[in-house]
């Protein structure tokens, strides 16, 4: 009989809350007509829309009025880069981003530099944290209209400094948006910001819900055709179902994210610490302190990271990888690249509520005989 499936891949997706659970399916009952209308159902699917707005801008120490929802947050990214760059179009046309934003952020600024505008791409180190001086720098050129700083690493989880990246902008009178999808309900994150986005899957909320803070000041303008909805912020009808379950889930692991930190923190720690000593030619990647509680990557020399996940998977573990032959596009990752690390045989494992210590120390009594299988496969012998 095959072993028990263990979910390692909760930077991608975290399985649904038990509070999104319950919230969705009550919010069927109530919160399927349009919020905008004056009837009786729709003033109730108005107040379940004002009640989620309001619980999310709790969490995260905003207006409500500052919070709009928005259907993932690939959108909210697109729509805080874009929207902040035609705001302060009179400044300049220049983005200025750290080499390792996710490629949502990355795509914006492909499109902004099509429209004739500039990108700037600010380093970052072997740990994968951002040169300080180099975005002090590069801000503070001519034509700077935004910045774009994700909060930690989606793939190494290094926690970036946000409150001196943010500094650095405002002395330099640019606006910042920073990309809080892998940080929100897990860590605090830092102020100074002025355009925050987060998405809700990576919390534990269903998938199709974004969020996009715009900070009262900052000047945006919406990249998109004018829509009422969401404060002209983003448009079309939103599935108002998932975003109560979102802004329930949100409030349920945010008050739970302490502790849920100082649990999963030590498992990383064992992680990091088994996998250098157990598996031959591999490096653990990333800040080994200043890092999110709940994610490690990996690189195993000599291994085919596609091969790898497969033969994880067939053992029952799902985890995730940022090496070129799991892209779609066959190219390595752009962080592991500007980290400057291995980005074959890359594995990225990422823990959530429901992963228990017996799920990693199966993980880890495991993996290294599957590594060097492959090896032995592979004609790699004698490590």
């Amino acid at each position: 009989m095959s072993a028990t499936p263990v979910y390692l891949d909760a930077a991608t997706a975290t399985p649904l809350h038990p509070v999104a659970r319950q919230a969705l399916l009550a919010a069927f009952e109530d919160g399927w007509a349009d919020p905008g209308k004056l009837y009786t159902q729709a003033r109730r699917a108005r107040q379940l829309l004002d009640a989620a707005r309001a619980a999310a801008a709790e969490v995260l120490g905003v207006r409500p009025d500052e919070l709009s929802f928005t259907p993932s947050g690939t959108v909210a990214a697109h729509a805080a880069v874009l929207g902040g760059l035609a705001g302060r179009r009179r400044a300049g046309r220049t983005l200025v981003h750290s080499a390792i934003e996710h490629s949502a952020v990355l795509h914006a600024a492909e499109r902004h530099v099509a429209d004739g505008g500039d990108a700037v791409s600010v380093p970052v180190d072997r740990l994968g944290r951002l040169d300080v001086d180099a975005w002090s720098a590069a801000v503070r050129a001519p034509g700077v209209a935004f910045a774009a700083l994700i909060s930690a690493s989606h793939e190494v989880g290094t926690v970036q400094p946000v409150a001196e990246a943010a500094a650095a902008c405002a002395d330099a009178g640019v606006p910042l948006h920073v990309d809080a999808a892998q940080s929100v309900g897990r860590v605090p994150v830092p102020a100074g910001w002025s355009v925050l986005t987060a998405s809700a899957h990576k919390w534990g909320g269903p998938a199709g819900v974004g969020l996009l803070v715009v900070r009262k000041g900052t000047r945006w303008e919406s990249p998109y055709p004018a829509d009422e909805r969401e404060s002209g912020r983003t448009p079309g009808a939103l599935n108002l179902p998932a975003v109560v379950a979102a802004a329930a889930s949100l409030r349920a692991v945010a008050a739970d994210a302490a502790a849920e930190a100082a649990r999963l923190a030590p498992l990383v720690d064992r992680i990091r610490a088994r996998v250098a000593a157990e598996v031959p030619d591999v490096e653990v990647v990333g800040d080994p302190e200043r890092r999110l509680p709940h994610l490690v990557t990996f690189s195993c020399l000599y291994v085919d990271g596609e091969a790898l996940l497969h033969a994880l998977d067939r053992r029952g573990f799902a985890v995730s990888s940022g090496s070129s032959c799991t892209s779609s596009t066959l190219r390595p990752s752009h962080v592991l690249e500007a980290i400057g690390v291995l980005s074959h045989g890359n594995v990225r494992v990422s823990l959530h509520r429901e992963t228990s210590e017996a799920d990693v120390e199966r993980f880890l009594a495991e993996l290294p005989g599957i590594v060097a299988d492959l090896r032995a496969e592979a004609g790699v012998v004698g490590l």
